[in-house]
């Protein structure tokens, strides 16, 4: 293995895949510099649905081939991380039964068919068998044919992103709160200068339409919060889903999935080119109708009240037409890993180590290390 001490990257962004990839570079013994405006809660991973899947997942855009093979190496890299992770409770991660329900035989169903018989012997306790639609406590005349089920990881948010940032900081990463300004190709130099660096890693998400010159756009999310501490209903420790596939819209999305000990998420919303947050039950009617076919999908949620403090987060997943961007800018020092959309979690170990491996070669091909001095915080004076 090279040895790449003293070797330093500058990350933009503190999101998943910012905080992920900054972690896979201390593996191969790279330090991180970590610039962000904005740390969670106030950033959209903490938003993220958060749940495994198998791409195309329920939320997803990403439909072309060369997108969709390179998303399922990245899926089942993160499989594995986050196998692992599950065994301790400070990370926030969770490995429980997930549930997939459809109004069709799967085997009458081409695509279906393909991606379940493409996954099920990589996860843990798959189960095809429509009894699970009796077994689980779903509507009966709402016209379900099918169902299967598989352990997957699914992630308390708000517990991971504190993790992770821990761990970078642990790890010896810098950490600053500030925005970059601008294509980087042209100010490249001058970053790595200014920020002590070999190598730039953009993960900005959708302040990627900036600094990597790139017209993305938002598809705006938004999640319905219940109380799930097992006083009003039975605790509900397993997730439901039934996909844009199966029903008329993509506006018609089932998602139900446990947020950690105490809590349930209703999904899900699918909405491009919406900027704006200000939506919640009161003032929009489609996150009302996330509630409702919730609540008809499974009917016990009627007993569950809603989080008293927080019954909606909105947040905009990061989508780009040509697929996940992760890739080294040719002639540059820069590497790219941004563009995931609703698939960040999903995605974010298996894009981290390709990127990290992207800046490996960079530092294997040349180019001279430069110093830099590590705080813990730091607040710098960019607008």
């Amino acid at each position: 293995m090279t040895n790449f001490q003293n070797r330093k990257a500058l990350i933009i962004g503190a999101g998943v895949s910012g905080l992920t990839t900054a972690l896979c570079l201390h593996r191969q013994g790279i330090q991180s510099t970590i610039i962000a405006e904005k740390f969670a809660p106030e950033i959209t991973s903490v938003v993220a649905g958060a749940l495994w899947e198998w791409p195309p997942a329920v939320c997803g855009y990403h439909q072309d081939q060369a997108s969709l093979d390179r998303a399922k190496h990245w899926c089942m890299a993160s499989y594995r991380e986050f196998e692992g992770l599950s065994r301790d409770p400070a990370t926030g991660v969770y490995l429980r039964p997930s549930a997939f329900y459809f109004r069709n035989k799967i085997e009458d169903h081409e695509p279906h068919l393909r991606k379940m018989n493409e996954f099920r012997n990589k996860v843990r306790e798959f189960v095809h068998d429509a009894g699970l639609i009796e077994q689980t406590g779903v509507n009966p005349g709402i016209g379900l044919k099918d169902a299967y089920s598989y352990l997957a990881p699914m992630v308390d948010t708000d517990v991971y992103m504190a993790w992770l940032l821990r761990k970078v900081k642990a790890a010896g990463s810098t950490v600053i709160q500030g925005k970059l300004d601008g294509d980087l190709r042209p100010q490249e130099e001058q970053l790595k200068r200014e920020f002590a660096a070999d190598v730039i890693v953009n993960c900005a998400g959708i302040g990627s339409r900036e600094l990597a010159s790139d017209p993305m756009f938002p598809l705006r999310g938004a999640l319905v919060r219940l109380v799930n501490d097992g006083r009003d209903i039975p605790r509900i420790t397993r997730a439901y889903c039934v996909s844009h596939d199966d029903v008329t819209t993509d506006q018609e999305i089932v998602f139900i999935v446990p947020r950690g000990e105490d809590r349930l998420i209703l999904g899900a919303l699918t909405e491009p080119n919406e900027w704006s947050t200000d939506i919640d039950l009161d003032n929009y009617e489609p996150i009302r109708r996330i509630y409702q076919r919730c609540v008809e999908f499974l009917p016990i949620l009627k007993k569950a009240r809603l989080d008293s403090v927080e019954p909606v987060r909105v947040g905009l997943r990061p989508f780009r037409k040509q697929s996940v961007r992760v890739e080294r800018v040719a002639g540059a020092g820069i590497v790219h890993n941004y563009g995931h959309g609703g698939a960040g979690v999903t995605f974010s170990w298996g894009c981290a180590a390709e990127a990290a491996e992207l800046v490996s070669q960079i530092l294997s091909s040349g180019g001279e290390s430069v110093s830099s001095s590590a705080n813990d915080l730091v607040a710098v004076g960019r607008s």
